[in-house]
């Protein structure tokens, strides 16, 4: 049945999607790069991220600069800061400035300023690291040196409170944070340890090294630390990291330990997803807490929107709930979206719909998508949830009698019996109307339960609604 009207329609997105494919699958590797989404609906915050690039003086002869990346909230001030140390890649000279979005975005939202360095010979940064083997601290220390400096220049910048600093850093940033945080710098709070940890091709013994290192870091620590570690990490092991943390621990270091279990096909990629963020956010904010600093979100548009509440409406692997969509499109688009990592989101309209893995905020970039191809777009699910509503002003579910009971539905003669069997056919959104006399009418589309009555009372009167899409609505009078 053609669309024939539609109760509060979504409000059409009209920016332009450029360049985006259909899936935006998160990136699992430090060395990828992403496609910058800025401007595109869902594709990054909405707040502004204030960007400045920076090139930081951190050694005079030769001269050795640093690219540094500056994000400030878009209002208050002075701001407490956040530098941020970012990990390995295969090609430093093409690393991305930013990585791991979702933990400056978490600063952010908290209302810190965020600063993150590159290391020498990465991005734009001048100069080249110095191989040091299976000598860890020594590779730290000599990244610490820039940090130092680095957070020396950034500091001193307008909006900076520099009485309210912490440090954090992923994978080998991470590392570096824990050899910084060694030297106790006074100006600093604490530290947060995403995955830290490195491996050095010429190091035949790269575990080893890390859980013997880090007993020398935990014993001249005196800052307060908390480390972030899953159980399918496909670069550091679940007992490489415990033993980390316990020597580091039992040398007198101050950490705490979250082990956020398995995360999708690698946890090492966590902070890289908006699906990892329930995994670490409420930890971070207690511990920002407990050393004195900011812990409270201040500017929510930093991070994803809040996801729609689940309804009712079906379970997540239920492919005949789906609305609007043939069998066709369900296995081209539904079965496709089901097979995503988290995060996902898929929105349906009345001719075909679209799934988005990955990105900033899925469920706002699907939307957007949507409304390019078709009409009347929905949320329908998001990650394991069906948000999708039941229809506007449908009655109450009942307990009159299950769905598939053709012959429970009172006054229809064997032809309306036959109609209901094509009715349990239809796809959704769907309604059966029935009357005393017998008449009936079903209908799908956008408006099914009025198209349903008018069917039913053409002709008729005492037409009232029978079922709705699974449902049974009729109540005996």
């Amino acid at each position: 049945m053609a669309p024939t009207n539609l109760v509060n329609p979504l409000r059409k997105l009209t920016i332009a999607l450029t360049a985006l494919t259909l899936a935006m699958c998160a990136s699992a590797h430090a060395e990828a790069r992403p496609v910058s989404l800025q401007g595109v609906p869902g594709g990054a915050p909405e707040a502004p991220l204030n960007e400045q690039i920076l090139m930081v003086p951190v050694q005079a002869s030769p001269r050795i600069r640093l690219q540094v990346t500056i994000y400030m909230p878009f209002r208050g001030g002075p701001f407490p800061l956040a530098l941020i140390n970012h990990g390995a890649s295969h090609d430093p000279q093409n690393a991305p400035r930013v990585g791991d979005e979702f933990i400056p975005y978490y600063f952010l939202s908290r209302g810190y300023a965020v600063a993150m360095p590159m290391l020498r010979g990465y991005a734009g940064s001048e100069g080249h690291l110095k191989p040091h083997g299976c000598d860890v601290i020594a590779m730290g220390q000599d990244a610490s040196k820039d940090i130092r400096k680095a957070l020396d220049y950034v500091k001193e910048l307008p909006g900076i409170d520099s009485s309210r600093i912490v440090v954090a850093g992923k994978s080998m940033g991470g590392w570096n944070t824990l050899v910084f945080g060694s030297q106790n710098p006074p100006d600093v709070k604490g530290l947060l340890n995403f995955a830290g940890g490195v491996k050095e091709s010429d190091c035949h013994t790269p575990d080893e090294s890390l859980m013997t290192s880090a007993g020398q870091l935990g014993a001249t620590t005196r800052l307060r630390s908390i480390w972030f570690y899953g159980d399918n990490d496909q670069i550091f092991s679940t007992a490489t990291w415990h033993a980390m943390f316990q020597r580091y621990s039992s040398a007198g270091g101050k950490a705490e330990l979250v082990d956020y279990g398995a995360f999708q096909k690698d946890a090492h990629a966590m902070t890289a997803s908006g699906a990892g963020l329930p995994l670490w956010v409420a930890r971070a904010d207690a511990f920002l807490a407990s050393i004195g600093m900011p812990a409270s979100e201040v500017d929510p548009e930093y991070l994803p929107g809040n996801v729609p509440r689940a309804t009712s409406y079906a379970d997540v692997n239920d492919l005949g709930a789906v609305p609007y969509l043939s069998d066709k499109q369900k296995n081209e688009i539904y079965r496709k979206f089901l097979a995503q990592p988290l995060p996902r989101a898929i929105a349906i309209g009345s001719t075909n719909g679209t799934w988005i893995s990955g990105g900033f905020d899925p469920a706002i970039m699907a939307l957007h998508q949507c409304w390019k191809i078709s009409q009347y777009c929905q949320l329908y699910a998001i990650d394991n949830t069906v948000v999708w509503p039941r229809q506007p002003f449908a009655p109450p579910r009942t307990d009159f009698a299950a769905i598939s009971n053709v012959n429970a539905i009172p006054y229809l003669l064997p032809a309306g019996r036959q109609a209901y069997a094509r009715f349990l056919t239809m796809r959704r959104p769907r309604a059966f109307a029935i009357a005393p006399d017998g008449a009936w009418g079903a209908a799908t589309g956008l408006d099914p339960m009025m198209d349903a009555l008018v069917a039913c009372g053409n002709g008729h009167t005492g037409c009232r609604i029978y079922a709705v899409d699974d449902d049974i609505v009729w109540t005996s009078r």
